[in-house]
């Protein structure tokens, strides 16, 4: 149904990890040049998920509120953010080194 709408951009809002993985787990039949996985986006414009205040989500807090009103985002949380961290930081070296080296 998806191939036959021939759509640029497909948005998954399954949430984290799932997905990512049904977006790998059909890459080969959906015929979509983008997917992008939105997580909770839906949920935030349907009004079904209350957002953070204002201030919080300006400072960049937004995931405090988010963790603090969704207990089983604590665990995904300080389980994938380090592994972010490291990965974003070993590239920003690496970026670093190849600026440096031109």
């Amino acid at each position: 149904m998806i191939n036959n709408l021939q759509p640029h951009f497909l948005w998954v809002g399954l949430g984290a990890p799932k997905q990512e993985k049904w977006i790998a787990a059909h890459l080969a039949r959906v015929n979509v040049p983008v997917q992008v996985g939105v997580g909770a986006a839906f949920d935030f414009h349907s009004g079904h998920v209350k957002r953070a205040p204002v201030w919080m989500q300006k400072t960049g807090l937004e995931w405090v509120y988010r963790m603090l009103q969704d207990h089983r985002l604590i665990k995904r949380y300080l389980m994938t953010n380090p592994v972010f961290l490291g990965l974003f930081l070993r590239d920003l070296i690496k970026a670093k080194i190849w600026n440096f080296s031109d």
